[in-house]
């Protein structure tokens, strides 16, 4: 089920904080609505493995964004054409 939260930022990491956020919430809420998880110290550490989880997903995203963006700058057929 781990790779639901990595999926999760992967798709989302565009809005990275809300990802973050919703990761945090849905996460053990999930985990308690199937019956894996008992309401006590368990709680904690799902908030923080869904956490940690989607912000793989994340940081994944945004490092692809990162990569593209400088790319399509670096090769832009606009920036490299001469002034007229």
């Amino acid at each position: 089920m781990i790779p639901t939260m990595i999926l999760f930022g992967l798709v989302f990491g565009h809005w990275w904080k809300s990802t973050l956020v919703a990761a945090t919430l849905l996460w053990p809420a999930l985990l308690l609505a199937t019956g894996v998880i008992s309401f006590d110290a368990q709680v904690l550490g799902a908030v923080l493995f869904g956490l940690a989880n989607a912000g793989v997903g994340v940081g994944i995203h945004q490092g692809i964004a990162w990569t593209v963006r400088n790319l399509r700058s670096r090769h832009s057929p606009v920036a490299s054409a001469p002034l007229s």
